[in-house]
């Protein structure tokens, strides 16, 4: 069951705190080689787990913002995203609510998620649930400039699954999502650089 990649996507709304987690120098490597990195662990508090991911991106902080927040990315970045839209904005841009509908498979209901983003432009996105089928999900996005034109992005979220699942299932789907999610990612916002 596809449980992580909406939840990936709910990062771009959102929180209130900030997430405290860098990559080490062991991740660092892997991401220079252009690796992804995805860990996910259990959560004590009881939700599914906490995932955390990073990738580094051949464009500018500019440009994966940019990518990061266009909802009619969001299908490519993650093809069981149906629906994408803002319900509402600060007219400042500091921050927004989105709901997202999504359908893994036709096994799985579709389901419905609403999420508040807050913004420091250009540098993170914190997010939170407030409305829908998952219950909780609270995290942040962070865009950090490297040499050269690119960037670093971490993201780390705790959340549930939208749907009754045993919490390691629930883990193993955020992995593959969230990995996946962040190549996507990359593979679009280097395509808009390209095009640029």
């Amino acid at each position: 069951m596809r449980l992580a990649l909406p939840v990936l996507l709910l990062l771009l709304t959102a929180g209130s705190a900030r997430a405290d987690w860098a990559p080490d120098e062991t991740v660092r490597t892997v991401l220079a080689r252009g690796g992804v990195h995805v860990d996910v662990r259990p959560d004590g508090s009881g939700v599914s787990g906490v995932v955390r991911g990073a990738v580094e991106i051949d464009a500018p902080p500019q440009v994966v913002w940019n990518t990061i927040l266009d909802c009619r990315r969001a299908g490519r970045m993650a093809p069981s995203v149906k629906s994408c839209r803002i319900i509402s904005r600060d007219p400042a841009g500091r921050w927004d609510v989105r709901e997202m509908t999504v359908r893994w498979n036709n096994l799985v209901p579709t389901f419905r998620t609403v999420f508040r983003s807050e913004f420091e432009p250009l540098t993170s996105i914190n997010f939170r649930c407030t409305a829908g089928d998952v219950r909780y999900c609270k995290g942040e996005w962070r865009i950090i400039p490297l040499a050269g034109d690119r960037a670093l992005v971490t993201y780390e979220n705790r959340a549930s699954s939208p749907f009754p699942a045993p919490a390691i299932v629930a883990r193993a789907a955020m992995r593959k999502d969230v990995a996946d999610a962040l190549r996507a990612l990359r593979r679009e916002a280097e395509s808009v650089q390209r095009q640029g």
